[in-house]
């Protein structure tokens, strides 16, 4: 049963990476970056690629705790995962709050996408936080 959760978490965050990246690339070729200058966008560069950086290398843990079983990795994907999942709510929040003033790159996001996005965020932490208390 474990083994199944581990492997569950593995292609719930394929699927939420998948979407971030997909997200990403719209927020760079709507010009993100371009408006960072002119402060239009409500994204900061950092948190736009530190929040991705940091799912990654949870991922990259969580895949070593799944091939080697050693507890440190889940521990440590686990807290990296909080990070990223810190910096994706503060995203979302502001994507939400945009409001009248929305004229960034990440105001042409599809909603489904983000929540999409999200939800697949949330069950990999579900299942990351189901593991841990298996141990």
């Amino acid at each position: 049963m474990e083994g199944l959760v581990r492997l569950a978490a593995v292609a719930i965050w394929v699927v939420a990476a998948g979407l971030g990246v997909y997200l990403l690339g719209l927020w760079l070729t709507g010009g993100g970056l371009r408006q960072q200058k002119t402060k239009v966008t409500r994204f900061p560069a950092t948190l736009v690629f530190l929040h991705p950086a940091l799912g990654v290398c949870s991922l990259a843990s969580w895949l070593g705790f799944v091939v080697s079983g050693r507890h440190g990795y889940l521990w440590l994907s686990l807290s990296l995962l909080c990070a990223a999942l810190l910096l994706g709510f503060a995203m979302f929040t502001r994507w939400i709050g945009g409001g009248r003033h929305a004229k960034g790159a990440e105001q042409g996001f599809p909603v489904i996408a983000v929540l999409l996005h999200g939800l697949a965020a949330l069950a990999t932490f579900v299942l990351v936080l189901l593991t841990a208390a298996m141990l």
